[in-house]
């Protein structure tokens, strides 16, 4: 390979840029010549608004800010591609310009959507015997990608919604008040409940953690949950609840839709989910007369670098090395997956998987792993999530906040 680009898509995360550094970091180990990234993934490449990374990464400095920048370094978009056979002009140009900048390979970074762009870009290639390969990089916060065993992105939010949840718990239990506050968290994740579990990491030997955890993969009863809140009002001074953004009830109606005919929709047809906890507060404080509170976590969950995993940012780094060894010996269409061994100690292999057993599969939470009787996570979860969070990389600060690296 001699030249390559490189672009991100979706939601962004606290380690998404640390995949594009892993892009780039394994290119230059391999003498590639020039180092593309796309502005504004694949939409912004079809206006050819492109980048030299040179241009930022060739300083070492930069390359530590890097790590530590949330958001898309690069930009993102939610722009859906296609299918070819409906609108082969978009695929024409895409390859009109790959060939222009006498690129060799395209990396894409994201999620379900995205995998799938790599997967038609990458049949198109093949079917029109294009000498280009395309290879998808993991990342989302939400963790439902199938295969590969957790997602880049997932570990930082899982540890930031566990800090916050801890700091939410002590600060709803500060007063002495006869009758208790509800406060009810609302968590990203849309119809995958992995964030919202992370809730149960708030519970250690400081903190009792939340009262319950309500996930979209177990139906929501209403009718139960303001019973379990008047229960809860007779024993304790503070109740706090985790729920997931995407909570439906028996008949899969979205409890943040309750008392609301407008149905938004992003760009790629996904209904917006949010204002879930509101809903909920309102109902029990009109049921019960008791005090409620609704938080909405919102983009704090994927935004927050500040308290980013260690771990999470070396693993996202990894997930983009691996992916340009695999281009570099000619691999197409494929992503790359981490393998956990079954050992003791965490262990993560990465490999390259399949694209098409990828793309638009959404992997949910194990109804194994779900107590459904007192809404907690039980301990395989646990095992699970908590290798994830583990280690910190500290902020560069400048004048007391911290600093991170912008396009010009």
């Amino acid at each position: 390979m001699k030249r390559i680009i490189v672009g991100q898509s979706g939601g962004p995360t606290a380690v998404i840029n640390s995949s594009v550094l892993g892009v780039y970091l394994q290119a230059k180990e391999l003498g590639v010549e020039k180092i593309y990234g796309m502005v504004y993934g694949i939409e912004g490449f079809l206006d050819e608004n492109i980048i030299d990374l040179d241009d930022y990464l060739s300083d070492e400095n930069n390359i530590e800010l890097l790590k530590r920048t949330p958001s898309a370094f690069l930009g993102s978009c939610r722009y859906k591609l296609p299918k070819y056979e409906d609108d082969k002009v978009v695929y024409e140009k895409i390859f009109k310009i790959l060939d222009k900048y006498e690129i060799d390979a395209l990396f894409y970074i994201g999620g379900n959507d995205s995998m799938d762009t790599i997967k038609m870009l990458s049949d198109y290639a093949k079917d029109n015997n294009k000498k280009q390969v395309f290879m998808g990089i993991p990342k989302t916060i939400d963790n439902d990608l199938p295969v590969t065993d957790h997602c880049p992105g997932y570990g930082s939010a899982a540890k930031y919604i566990a800090t916050s949840l801890k700091e939410i718990i002590r600060d709803n239990s500060s007063f002495g008040v006869k009758k208790p506050t509800v406060c009810i968290v609302e968590i990203m994740g849309r119809h995958a409940g992995w964030l919202t579990a992370a809730a149960s990491l708030a519970k250690d030997d400081t903190c009792e953690g939340v009262d319950a955890i309500y996930l979209p993969e177990i139906p929501f009863d209403i009718n139960k949950f303001v019973k379990k809140v008047e229960k809860l009002s007779t024993e304790k001074k503070s109740i706090v609840f985790a729920v997931s953004e995407g909570i439906t009830d028996k008949d899969g109606h979205f409890i943040c839709e309750l008392g609301s005919s407008e149905k938004k929709l992003d760009a790629f047809g996904h209904k917006q989910l949010s204002g879930c906890a509101n809903t909920l507060a309102t109902l029990i404080a009109a049921k019960t007369g008791l005090k409620t509170r609704a938080i909405e976590l919102s983009t704090l969950q994927r935004a927050a670098s500040h308290i980013s995993s260690l771990t999470d940012v070396e693993e996202a780094i990894q997930v983009g090395r691996k992916a340009v060894e695999g281009a570099n010996d000619g691999k197409t269409g494929m992503m790359v997956i981490m393998e956990r061994e079954k050992t003791r100690n965490y262990t993560i292999n990465y490999k390259l998987y399949d694209i098409h057993s990828i793309a638009n599969v959404e992997k949910k939470v194990p109804r194994e792993w779900i107590c459904t009787k007192h809404n907690k996570m039980k301990e395989p979860f646990i095992r699970y999530v908590k290798p994830l969070i583990k280690g910190e990389l500290s902020p560069i600060y400048k004048d007391g906040v911290p600093v991170h690296l912008v396009r010009k």
